[in-house]
């Protein structure tokens, strides 16, 4: 599978974004989806992920800000960021596997297939 992520750019503190993450090359609905991050001198993150069974989860840093959501139809992945802070600058990946169990789906290691990477900026 390709991933193909987009969306990033240069923001203000507060404002808003909106990833997506286009699939080709496979079967979308099979795979579970994640979003990654990494901030400049850090180790990359989980950020959120949506299953294939549609269930949902969220890093406590990003929780009631950010909403992760699929539409298989367009073998698509979205990420809606809103008020975003300082902290949040970051490339931002997206990531997909076929087999990572739930306890495994924060985990880096537990994704076969990246995307390149959209950088999002935010200034104060």
């Amino acid at each position: 599978v390709q991933l193909q992520a987009s969306g990033g750019g240069a923001v203000s503190a507060g404002g808003s974004l909106r990833l997506s993450c286009t699939a080709s090359g496979t079967s979308f609905r099979n795979y579970h989806m994640a979003w990654f991050r990494q901030a400049p001198g850090k180790e990359r993150e989980f950020a959120a992920a949506v299953r294939r069974s549609g269930s949902i989860l969220y890093a406590g840093s990003v929780k009631g800000r950010f909403t992760v959501s699929r539409d298989n139809a367009k073998n698509t992945m979205f990420l809606q960021m809103n008020t975003l802070k300082l902290e949040d600058t970051a490339v931002y990946y997206c990531a997909a596997s076929a087999t990572n169990i739930l306890s495994s789906s924060t985990t880096e290691s537990a994704y076969a297939y990246w995307g390149q990477g959209t950088q999002v900026t935010v200034s104060s």
